[in-house]
């Protein structure tokens, strides 16, 4: 069975960091594209970043550019999200989640791209 258990969220002030991991197992994750997730008080989960199974390409939305940052350690089977410069609106809950087989990369910001999640880490701005 797929298992993702995300870790490392918290609660921190404006302008400060974080660092999500996400330790994967039962599914070939080598060869399968990643991304995380989130979801913030009464909205839609949407999609924050994704990376290609080798980890060179990325993708990330509009909102987190340059201030999130999206790797992967094949080797472990560990995906990391290192997020810096937080904003109030940066609060949700955020998942790591894997990819439908028949997925699209360009759609990789989009939650329909996605079969697999775990149960989510929280993270808080104030």
């Amino acid at each position: 069975d797929v298992q993702l258990v995300e870790s490392g969220g918290g609660s921190v002030q404006s302008g400060g960091s974080l660092r999500l991991s996400c330790a994967a197992s039962g599914f070939a994750f080598s060869s399968t594209d990643m991304g995380w997730l989130r979801q913030a008080p009464g909205k839609a989960r949407e999609g924050v970043a994704a990376i290609s199974a080798g980890g060179g390409s990325v993708l990330y939305r509009d909102t987190v550019q340059g201030r999130f940052t999206i790797s992967r350690d094949n080797k472990n089977n560990t995906l990391t999200l290192r997020m810096r410069n937080l904003k109030p609106d940066d609060t949700g809950m955020y998942y790591c989640a894997s990819t439908k087989p028949d997925h699209k990369w360009v759609m990789m910001l989009t939650t329909s791209e996605y079969n697999n999640w775990g149960q989510g880490t929280q993270v808080t701005v104030s």
